[in-house]
């Protein structure tokens, strides 16, 4: 299995990741840039493109133009798109999605599949298996290049063991080794991060913009909440369960929270919140929806039709969560000073025509620094599919991004 902290890579590896990141963020680099882009020496970057160039992971693609000076034209190098594959799997409750990435992060195919019963996850486990396998056969591609699986779930998580703790929207979750169970599936290398995080990775994994730049993600799917990267790192804390912000208050003459809090985020912003509040007030009609994230999911799409159908009621309820949602945000922003703020997930493109008009603006007015330091709000660029591509990064990430971490000295 892979696992974070296992099987670290030499100072050749890590030499080598430096290149391959380098190559894959410029989307093509010359052995001359390369060498003054990661600071190592001509001779150690012209080994190691040698070594990938033997090994198929990139390829000469033509010659330019030298800088300007004398010296002959240089051959630019770039990542072999189908050399490496990774897969991703998104479990959340009420959808999974799958994905296949290439080396380079194209999606390459993908599909989804309803969720079953939350109660059942060997259920589960055994679909997951099945949809990979089907997957990897419809796209025919070698599953000797297949670099690994990466899922993406809701948590609670044990990172370290690969096991799902209880997650609150999975009722029957308890303390399942999914990691393991896929790896001895599929025969394939597994990675397990939580869904949010996952998402942060996939946004900074597609992002051709120069490094450094902090943002939160604000994954909206069955659950709220929160992927951090700050400058070029993912911030997943002591347990790997950071960006949860269910316990957030955000209105406080809201329903009464399980933590002993009136408004928090968990009771007042989620999808089934949002369905709970339509139906006390008689927007829709009552299903006990928030026994069932798939009944939830559906209910959420009558209410946007609602909105969409110029219901005042329904819009004034989702202009209440936008208000909610800005709030939680700026404690995030306040505490952590982010550049920017993306969201995305399941549930985000039907809420976005009438969220995502009203948060930045809301937001901006809760910010302590807003006179010195600009936030961006913007939607996801990746699609719902953010959670599954996320999680194919994760293995990507592993094998072809520098981690400092493994220079420290046993």
């Amino acid at each position: 299995m892979v696992r974070r902290g296992a099987n670290q890579p030499s100072v050749g590896g890590y030499n080598q990741a430096v290149v391959l990141d380098q190559i894959r963020r410029a989307d093509g680099l010359s052995r001359v840039e390369l060498a003054a882009t990661t600071g190592l020496s001509a001779q150690t970057v012209s080994n190691i493109c040698a070594r990938l160039l033997d090994a198929g992971i990139i390829e000469e693609a033509g010659r330019s133009a030298a800088a300007a000076g004398p010296g002959k034209p240089r051959t630019t190098l770039r990542l072999v798109g189908t050399s490496r594959y990774a897969v991703g799997v998104h479990l959340d409750p009420s959808v999974l999605t799958f994905v296949l990435l290439g080396i380079d992060g194209a999606v390459i195919d993908s599909r989804t599949r309803p969720t079953p019963s939350a109660n059942d996850p060997e259920h589960t486990v055994r679909l997951i298996v099945t949809e990979i396998d089907r997957l990897l056969n419809t796209s025919a591609v070698d599953r000797d290049r297949v670099v690994g699986v990466g899922i993406a779930a809701p948590g609670p998580i044990d990172a370290e063991r690969g096991i799902i703790v209880d997650p609150p929207n999975l009722g029957g979750w308890h303390r399942v080794p999914l990691r393991d169970a896929i790896a001895e599936g599929t025969g394939l290398p597994v990675v397990l991060d939580k869904d949010v995080t996952a998402a942060a990775v996939a946004e900074r994994w597609n992002e051709r913009a120069p490094g450094g730049m902090s943002f939160a993600f604000l994954y909206i799917g069955i659950g709220l909440g929160v992927g951090l990267v700050l400058g070029e790192d993912i911030v997943r804390g002591g347990s790997g369960n950071a960006g949860e912000i269910g316990h957030i208050p955000v209105d406080p003459d809201g329903p009464p929270c399980a933590c002993g809090s009136r408004g928090c985020v968990a009771v007042s912003c989620t999808p089934a919140a949002l369905v709970a509040e339509a139906e006390a007030l008689g927007l829709l009609a009552t299903t006990h929806a928030d026994n069932d994230p798939r009944s939830i999911d559906e209910a959420l799409t009558r209410l946007v039709e609602l909105a969409a159908a110029g219901d005042e009621g329904a819009l004034a309820l989702l202009e209440r969560a936008a208000e909610r949602i800005a709030r939680a945000l700026a404690v995030v922003c306040n505490l952590l000073d982010v550049d920017r703020v993306i969201i995305g997930g399941p549930m985000w493109h039907r809420l976005a025509p009438w969220l995502e008009a009203d948060i930045p603006e809301l937001l901006t007015a809760l910010l302590v620094a807003r006179g010195l330091h600009h936030v961006d709000v913007a939607g996801t660029g990746l699609g719902d599919d953010v959670g599954a591509i996320g999680a194919a990064c994760l293995v990507l990430d592993a094998a072809l991004a520098p981690q400092p971490r493994s220079l420290l000295l046993s």
